[in-house]
């Protein structure tokens, strides 16, 4: 059965895509620790991320840079964090998190909840900074 990722990637459930090419997606996550919260996915449906072949995990690697300089520009932030888990979706995934302190990358706090209107502005000003 496809994850809720590879049913993104194709189209059979929304997302607000930041970023895509033919072996990578970026889009915001619904469920964010902090505004401006990416998820970077490989479009191969891989559950653990040291499964993947080197040249997609070298590949995730950039990709995720770009859509993290592109957080960076346009999120208050001080630096993004990165976060590899990969127990809550079997299908690689890595978060981008926009830091301020260490309590903005903790998994274990309420979500946060927005509404769809914040969710697309949020993912057009991170879209303005990739180009």
């Amino acid at each position: 059965m496809a994850t809720i990722f590879t049913k993104i990637i194709n189209r059979e459930i929304p997302a607000n895509i930041i970023a895509e090419d033919d072996h990578y997606i970026a889009f915001l996550d619904i469920m964010p620790l902090v505004k401006g919260h990416v998820l970077v996915v490989p479009k191969v449906e891989v559950d653990y991320i040291f499964d993947l072949e080197p040249e997609i995990l070298q590949g995730l690697t950039v990709f995720a840079q770009k859509v993290a300089k592109a957080i960076d520009k346009t999120i208050k932030c001080t630096r993004v964090g990165v976060a590899v888990i990969g127990l809550e979706v079997p299908h690689v995934h890595v978060h981008l998190v926009p830091l301020n302190s260490m309590e903005d990358i903790n998994f274990t706090r309420p979500k946060l909840k927005l509404s769809s209107e914040e969710l697309d502005s949020i993912a057009e000003t991170i879209k303005a900074g990739l180009g």
